[in-house]
This record gives C-alpha cells, structure tokens and sequence, in this order.
C-alpha cells in the first residue's frame, strides 16, 4: 500500500536477539546493528597455541555466559548497555590458513570501523590482534595499544612462525606510529629482551612483579589521551582466578586491579576498539567464562559511557 514503511529486515551477518541466542549479553533489545554502537566479532581461531587448547570455543562460551551476566553497572548506578548496544555477528566459518583467517578478521574490522562502530574482537589465540590492529593503525596516526598480558608477545617468531600468538605485539609493533603500553607481563623469553631494550621509546612495561609499586594511575599516564587499543589476554590474571586458559601463569593480576587500570585509562583516553583474547573453556571451571564476559561488558561500559 503506498505510504506504507515496509518493515525493516534484520541483517543476517548478525545474531537476532530472542532468535538465535541473542548475541552478546543476552537479552532483547531495540537495538539493530545500524543503531548498536558496538559490533562485536566472535573470532574463534586457534592454530598456534604452545601448551593448553581449547580457544576456539572462546567465543561462543564468553557469549553464553555473558547472558548470565546483570547489565547494572555498580560504577555508574545505570544499565550502560541500552547506552550503546551491542550487535553480535555470527561467527564466521574460519579457514585453517593462518594468513587466509588473519585477512578475514581484518575484513570484519574494516567494516566495523568503516561503518562507525566500536570494534570488539572475542578470541580465539592472541595472534589475531594484528589483524585488527592492521586497521586502527591505518585510520589513526598514532595509536597506542594497552596489552594486558602475562607474556610480553614480542618474539619475531616462535618456532619458526612469524605468525604465532608469541609475536602478536611484535606483529602489531610492525606498524611504526603504533606505541605498547604493557601490563601484567611476568615471562618473557631472552629473545625477546634486545628488541624491547632497543625500543624503550615505543615500548612500555609495567612488570607484575612490581605491582606494589606502579599504580594505575601511573598506567594511565603512560597510555595518554588516545587513540587506544585495549588487547586483554586473560592470562594477564592471575592463574588462581583464570585458570582456563592455555598458558596460566602465576604472579598475574586479580578482578579489582584490573578494573582499576581501566577506569584510570578509560577516564582520560579515547578508547577505540578492543579485544579479548585466549580463554580456553574447561567445563570444570565455568567460572572462567563468566569472568570473560563480564570483562568485555565493563569493557564496554568504560570505553563508550564516559
């Protein structure tokens, strides 16, 4: 009938809320993806990992679990959620080929940012951030990226892959206007040691084991004002609260000290994509899964509702 709307159809790259789980967070909204400020790419690749398996069904346990996880958000006393909103694409069918899987990761992230959104990437191994940090490095003529991490990732290559998820920031360093501001590292190899010497300009490093002495204060003046890129590999906690990831360490970061860097940083920078990255579900510590939803839902809250 003339002047008549025809209703708008959902798109289908992404995950229609009451559906088909919802996406991310779990709940009916209004939000489509042209409205939702925050698209979120499910990404579970794994190839590279070097000791526990298991983080290619990162994605889909982190957004399972996150439908558990209560949208009021006791630092801003409101539901930030229907803020921003959030789409959630279906997970892609990912090739094996490492290169093949990186260009598609860069393609999802291009889009993203073409269209205006707030990139979150759920891993998958570490390896994938180069392949969204290709495309923020691209648009932003300096970018700083804040790695939460046990492991500095700043090898060349491991085991003869240049690719691995031991070079992801060495990947990500590639690009020259990018700036690292580490956090939480406790094991770095020696070959990593004479690239970080030589790059003290760009590089950053607050130690784990001098955590009584940094405050995330100090952390947030390091990162500066922005562009920032928050990667968060979850084994930057501490091996007693997140144990389901491949390569635990102990010495790492608890639930509130996290949050206290990230509101110090996220309180003064223009944050504009993240991922998370590494968690290996293992059915008997569910608890994991929770955590790593809730981590990318304060991430969330803290970057787009100042």
């Amino acid at each position: 009938m003339q002047g008549v709307k025809a209703k708008p159809q959902p798109d289908s790259r992404f995950m229609t809320p009451g559906i088909d789980g919802f996406g991310f967070q779990g709940h009916p909204h209004p939000f489509s993806a042209e409205q939702a400020r925050a698209w979120v790419i499910p990404f579970g690749f794994e190839k590279t990992v070097s000791y526990g398996g298991g983080t290619r069904r990162g994605p889909a346990m982190a957004i399972r679990a996150s439908h558990e996880v209560e949208m009021f958000d006791e630092y801003l006393w409101r539901e930030p959620f229907y803020d921003f909103g959030v789409a959630t694409f279906h997970e892609p069918e990912i090739p094996q080929d490492h290169q093949a899987a990186l260009d598609l990761l860069t393609s999802y992230a291009q889009e993203t940012v073409d269209a205006g959104k707030f990139p979150l990437m759920i891993g998958g191994e570490h390896s994938l951030t180069p392949a969204v940090i290709k495309v923020m490095a691209a648009k932003y003529p300096k970018l700083t990226i804040l790695q939460f991490d046990a492991h500095g990732d700043l090898r060349d290559e491991f085991r003869g892959d240049r690719l691995s998820h031991a070079n992801a920031m060495r990947r990500s360093l590639d690009y020259p206007n990018v700036n690292l501001v580490a956090v939480g590292i406790r094991s770095i190899s020696m070959d990593e040691i004479p690239f970080w010497e030589a790059n003290q300009n760009r590089i950053k490093t607050f130690f784990a084991k001098d955590k009584r002495s940094w405050t995330p204060q100090q952390i947030a003046d390091a990162v500066g004002t922005g562009p920032v890129y928050i990667t968060f590999d979850i084994d930057a906690f501490d091996s007693s609260l997140m144990p389901a990831t491949g390569t635990p360490e102990p010495g790492g970061l608890f639930w509130d000290e996290a949050l206290d860097i990230l509101q110090a940083v996220t309180a003064k920078a223009q944050i504009v994509g993240a991922d998370v990255v590494e968690l290996a579900p293992h059915d008997a510590h569910h608890a994991c899964d929770y955590i790593t939803a809730k981590l990318i839902y304060k991430i969330l809250t803290m970057s787009l509702c100042k």
